[in-house]
């Protein structure tokens, strides 16, 4: 868990700012960054061989392409994230679906069905472009958190307005 997860675990914590910085004893330059990090993507195999490109700048890495799932997104980032020598990353990879906003919004529907844990009944879906709006009432913040996890699931969603409320 990074430091600003910790931070926000806190009850009454509204706001994060991190202030920390990484130095290395021995500092690594940047075409040695860049070699790794292409290594670490052609390792990753949640990462589509060819999808992504790297820019390194004073161990900044720039991270882009375009790939049609979210997680993938993700695994790209965090493949680099953790390389020795990065001082951060700026991930512009785009999601980009193979499916169309209808084709989404029932894939959404179906996986809420299938989740034991959540009662789909309750929960509406909308999908405009590769933006999934999730509305209705759950019993608790973890079948809200878990709704999100869904639709974040679906191939192409790049954003999840979750505006779902809790019973009360």
């Amino acid at each position: 868990m990074d430091p600003e997860d910790a931070a926000r675990r806190v009850a009454g914590v509204k706001a994060v700012a991190n202030d920390l910085e990484v130095k290395l004893a021995t500092e690594r330059i940047d075409p040695d960054i860049a070699a790794a990090a292409l290594r670490a993507l052609e390792w990753d195999t949640s990462v589509p061989p060819g999808k992504v490109q790297v820019i390194v700048s004073k161990g900044w890495v720039t991270l882009r392409g375009e790939v049609e799932w979210q997680y993938q997104r993700q695994a790209a980032e965090s493949a680099v994230r953790r390389l020795a020598g990065v001082q951060g990353v700026t991930n512009l990879i785009a999601v980009k679906p193979s499916t169309f906003p209808s084709e989404l919004k029932k894939k959404i529907e179906d996986a809420l069905i299938r989740n034991a844990q959540l009662d789909a009944k309750n929960i509406s879906v909308e999908v405009q472009g590769g933006k999934a709006i999730l509305r209705g009432t759950v019993r608790a913040w973890i079948d809200k958190e878990e709704a999100e996890r869904v639709a974040w699931s679906a191939p192409g969603i790049t954003e999840v307005d979750n505006r779902i409320t809790l019973e009360v």
